[in-house]
């Protein structure tokens, strides 16, 4: 009886080392937790970003605000009665030792 004891004991301790230090034990959990919160991370980004293209589709299908905004903004177009001004940026000059 006392070797079936010792033979199950040793048995448990190599399964419970194996649960912490073995290739698929806790440090694997640790490292697929890591790239699971990353992955997530990640697709909430693509979701930010999804809603504000299907919001500017949706603008683009049903207003002409927009348009007009890309047209002032990537064009540089103004309407008959405005006047543009623009300012031009400072130089960045490189800082001197």
């Amino acid at each position: 009886m006392r070797v079936i004891t010792v033979i199950l004991v040793a048995l448990f301790g190599l399964i419970h080392a194996e649960l912490w230090f073995g290739s698929n034990g806790m440090p694997r959990v640790r490292e697929l937790s890591a790239l699971v919160a990353e992955k997530q991370a990640r697709n909430a980004e693509a979701r930010v970003r999804n809603d504000q293209l299907r919001a500017e589709i949706k603008d683009l299908q049903e207003g002409t605000e927009i348009i007009e905004e890309k047209a002032r903004h990537d064009l540089g177009m103004v309407k008959p009665d405005e006047i543009l001004v623009q300012y031009p940026q400072a130089a960045v000059r490189p800082a001197s030792p």
